[in-house]
């Protein structure tokens, strides 16, 4: 039976993968593990605990595989703009702080500088 789910986390296919999805299924693009509350259909962010059935047991951590036995894996889960939006913030804090290329990677002097006039 074919489907058109798509990883939580990345948006890779997961047509490859056949449902229902185990607890063992992982992504085949980025690793995150797929029996995951993000991955399911009654996960809803305004829902108290952030699950539409009632019966389920509490999850905390929504990303983190789990043995709900209410889990139905849903094709909505991944969100393209969510996923631009941490990229982009992703990209801030790498050139906020050194990592890739960004303004911060001429700081190296910086802490010299700074220990000369702590020491004036």
């Amino acid at each position: 039976m074919s489907h058109n789910i798509a990883c939580f986390r990345c948006g890779a296919s997961l047509a490859s993968l056949s449902l229902p999805l185990s607890r063992r299924d992982a992504c085949p693009e980025c690793s995150a593990h797929l029996h995951v509350c993000r991955m399911c259909c009654y996960f809803d962010p305004a829902a108290v605990h952030q699950c539409r059935e009632d019966d389920a047991e509490e999850v905390r951590d929504k990303e983190r595989v789990n043995f709900c036995e209410w889990f139905v894996p849903t094709e909505h889960a991944f969100d393209p703009a969510a996923k631009a939006k941490a990229d982009k913030a992703k990209q801030s804090l790498d050139a906020l702080f050194g990592e890739g290329d960004g303004p911060a990677q001429d700081a190296d002097s910086a802490p010299g500088e700074a220990e000369k006039l702590f020491r004036s």
